[in-house]
């Protein structure tokens, strides 16, 4: 990691660029100032109602060969019953007396060869379940007595999981930070290996002997027990049918005849199982130890080395199944509900692989979309996975990081996000991953520099808190949602505690990636909600702005945070939408420093071009807090950055933001602030040039400042800046009567260009008989007329909450209609 940090630095910078392309790319030009319409279901959750693409399922090769090979052990067990019953019934009921003495030990020979193959055989899944696995509760199915046969077996059993929960724990962290010291390897495997009760596959059943008799080995032996009484079968049979040595039949003699049929059907039917028994062992060891299947299958279900206990386990119960009932019931298997009903299960080994299963296909590319339908519409699971969140056990680390995992992927899908968000104490689930190493009285230190250090020992926390915010970011994508979170104790703070970042932490270059992205979350999710539209929307910026901490965090990514444009972009965007409300814009403003680190920002001339839209978000900001606020518009004239914002009017990149800023200050600062805000008059040949070069918002923006800068003018001051615009008032009459035809109704893109025209109109006509008479004959009356007829209440407001508009303009549209025509009709 150390070696390669410049390449980590590029990469980083790489991605911020291109985050923050893609944040332009998703917002477009669309602000708060416009309202803007939500996009369709169907259409922003496409991919949450069509059908998940179809993929081929690695197990199904697993599920294939038990069939095959159950169809090999059926049939063998078919003839190895069939001839006991021959021998038995026929031979031994039938020619006891007359059998010869070789025969009859040769039958009895073959038949304890039979009978102890048969028990090897219907023990040894058994034994390869404490064998191979290391978890031991056998299966979900088959082996569910084995299971509860015995008090004492399931307490050894539940030992039994641990050293594979540490490989896989191990392969796991190798994708998180490294630590020093002991791992969470060791500290697994101390908390949970037993010291005072028997690990199933160490019991010695005598006490000598311990290699043979040790649990794991048994499987081996009854393995090799199984080959070696096939082959004496075979060669038994073979010799008897080759050497045909039943004693010499006399002509005549039927009985002996019968008999030497009967044996001849005995011998062929203990070759033919024991044959078709070979080949079923060959066969076996052909795809598992040449073609290696079981790693195979491994590999493709991109499970990782200790993915093999896994494979095992499901590959062993379909077999089971195969043999314990129809041949085609193990086909019914797949792996998700597989792990599903693991999952659902009592034992935590069980759990544990359930887990494991579901979050390995959750995050893979290939089978995380058919992987999560099956877990959305099954509401027990999704229940489960719920609950697994509140396990604070460090022994149930591990399940309960891969619940969260599943929740987190689960969550991106609407249908999905709407079912978890919908089991009663989810929200308190997920608020439970926000627990940090934290006590609760570090409160007081907020105020002063956080330790944001990872800490080794309790590195599980970040993890879990950011699986945390990854799901709330994703839940808050519903409106509902928005509202559920709001409305969960203590969530709130819980979240906004996450969005502080101080100066050692922005400004550290060795800073731990997860640390960021934990504050980036934290970010996102308090942006999203702070955007909610509604009533629900008015309520949740209420309970964030009134979080004393909330500010002051935002405030010091604003100043530290030069090197995390992307952290300072979400910041401001919460600032804007919390802004909406008159309380929480007061509090904004009164924050020391928080304009001025947001005009540092926007006026900054040396930010690299690829963080112009940070500089953007930062005008949108002012813009916001500077509305309709005559204590932040005094703040702002306290500032001294009037000629600037003039200044800027002349950059492309700033100069909407900066028209809207200028506005307010003249619209809202009061008559006291006449003289402070005498320089706006510089403004107005740049104004008057981009009001007759452009359209669109800019013209917009434009024309509602010129509104308010020319009242500051006396008409000797106006006729000067005319001149120093090169254009005579009547080009400019010209402009605004071609805006009214242009919109002969309310545009949403540019809502109150028509007022911001009228409000002009009525500027240049305000004693002055000229301009009039110029208004008159170019048909402004019949345009101001249209105007009456096509008025609608998206000209009536500043801004606008999604549909919903805020912020009403204290004099209507048809008010300012009749001011206009009043002078048109009088002359």
């Amino acid at each position: 990691m150390d070696c390669g940090s410049c390449l980590e630095d590029n990469k980083s910078v790489r991605l911020q660029i291109n985050e923050l392309r893609k944040l332009s790319e998703t917002c477009g030009s669309s602000t708060i100032f416009e309202p803007q319409t939500s996009p369709e279901t169907g259409e922003s959750n496409a991919e949450s109602v069509n059908l998940a693409p179809v993929v081929g399922a690695p197990e199904k090769k697993l599920t294939l060969f038990a069939l095959r090979l159950s169809i090999f052990e059926k049939s063998a067990t078919g003839l190895g019953t069939l001839g006991f019953i021959w021998a038995t019934v026929v031979l031994l009921g039938g020619f006891a007396i007359t059998l010869d003495k070789t025969d009859f030990w040769f039958i009895t020979i073959i038949l304890l060869i039979e009978g102890t193959r048969i028990f090897s055989r219907s023990h040894e899944l058994e034994w390869q379940h404490q064998a191979t696995w290391s978890i031991a509760d056998a299966s979900i199915s088959s082996f569910r007595a084995l299971r509860s046969s015995s008090h004492i077996l399931i307490k050894a059993v539940k030992a039994m999981g641990r050293p594979v929960s540490m490989m896989r724990k191990q392969s796991y962290n190798t994708r998180e930070v490294t630590h020093a010291g002991r791992s969470q390897v060791g500290r697994w495997k101390d908390s949970r290996t037993p010291t005072r009760t028997w690990i199933s596959s160490d019991v010695p059943l005598l006490p000598y002997g311990q290699w043979l008799f040790l649990s794991r080995n048994i499987s081996k032996v009854l393995y090799w027990l199984q080959l070696l009484s096939a082959t004496a079968c075979v060669v038994l049979s073979c010799m008897k049918l080759i050497m045909h040595n039943y004693g010499e039949v006399q002509k005549g003699d039927t009985d002996k005849r019968n008999r030497q049929s009967a044996l001849n059907i005995f011998y062929s039917l203990a070759l033919a199982e024991a044959l078709l028994f070979l080949m079923e062992k060959a066969y076996w060891e052909w795809k598992v130890i040449y073609c290696k299947l079981l790693e195979q299958v491994n590999k493709e279900c991109e499970f990782g080395p200790s993915g093999m206990v896994s494979i095992r386990r499901f590959f062993y119960d379909a077999y089971s199944r195969c043999v314990n009932g129809s041949i085609f019931d193990g086909l019914k298997m797949d792996m998700v509900t597989f792990a599903m009903d693991l999952l659902a299960s009592n034992s935590p080994d069980e759990q544990l692989i359930g887990a494991r299963i579901l979050r390995q296909f959750s995050i893979s590319e290939r089978y995380s979309d058919d992987t999560l339908q099956k877990i959305g519409v099954n509401l027990s699971v999704v229940e489960r996975l719920v609950e697994m969140l509140n396990w604070k056990d460090p022994q149930e680390e591990e399940m309960r990081k891969s619940a969260a995992e599943v929740l987190s992927k689960l969550a991106g899908k609407r249908q999905n996000c709407l079912r978890v968000a919908g089991i009663p104490g989810a929200m308190e689930s997920v608020s439970s991953l926000l627990q940090t190493n934290r006590s609760s009285g570090d409160g007081a230190d907020e105020i002063g520099e956080k330790n944001l250090v990872l800490d080794q020992a309790n590195y599980s926390f970040w993890t879990f808190n950011h699986l945390g915010l990854v799901i709330l970011k994703k839940l808050a994508c519903d409106h509902d949602n928005c509202g559920k979170i709001g409305n969960t104790r203590g969530l709130l703070p819980k979240i906004i505690d996450f969005t502080h970042a101080g100066e050692n932490l922005l400004n550290d270059k060795n800073v731990a990636p997860s640390q960021i992205l934990t504050v980036k979350r934290s970010l996102q999710v308090v942006q999203m909600l702070a955007s909610t539209t509604g009533a629900t929307g008015k309520h949740l910026r209420k309970e964030i702005s009134e979080v004393v901490f909330t500010i002051s965090n935002i405030r010091d990514i604003l100043r530290y945070g030069e090197k995390h444009p992307i952290l300072q972009k979400l910041s401001m965007e919460i600032l804007t939408n919390l802004a909406l409300e008159e309380e929480a814009t007061e509090r904004i403003g009164g924050t020391g420093g928080v304009l001025q680190e947001l005009f540092n920002i926007f006026l900054n001339q040396g930010m690299p071009e690829h963080q112009n839209h940070v500089r953007r978000a930062a005008g949108e900001a002012l813009a916001m807090l500077s509305l309709e606020s005559r204590a932040n518009c005094h703040r702002i004239l306290r500032l001294q950055v009037l000629e600037k914002l003039v200044g800027a009017l002349e950059d492309p990149l700033l100069r909407v933001n900066a028209a809207r800023i200028l506005r307010h200050l003249c619209t809202y600062s009061g008559s006291d602030c006449f003289y402070e805000l005498k320089g706006v008059i510089a403004a107005a040949p740049t104004v008057l040039k981009v009001i007759m070069s452009n359209e669109n918002k800019l013209q917009e923006v434009m024309v509602g400042l010129a509104a308010q800068v020319f009242k500051r003018m006396s008409s000797t001051e106006s006729s000067i800046m005319f001149e120093r615009a090169g254009m005579k008032e009547e080009e400019l009459a010209k402009a605004l009567v071609r805006i009214l035809e242009k919109y002969k109704h309310p545009s949403a893109k540019v809502p109150r260009i028509r007022r911001f025209a009228i409000e002009l109109a009525i500027w240049m006509m305000h004693e002055n008989v000229q301009n009039v008479y110029i208004f008159k004959d170019l048909g402004m009356e019949k345009e101001l007329e249209s105007v009456l007829e096509t008025t609608s209440e998206l000209e009536s407001f500043n801004i606008f909450s999604g549909t919903v508009g805020l912020s009403r303009h204290t004099t209507t549209i048809h008010c300012l209609v009749e001011t206009a025509l009043n002078p048109l009709k009088d002359t």
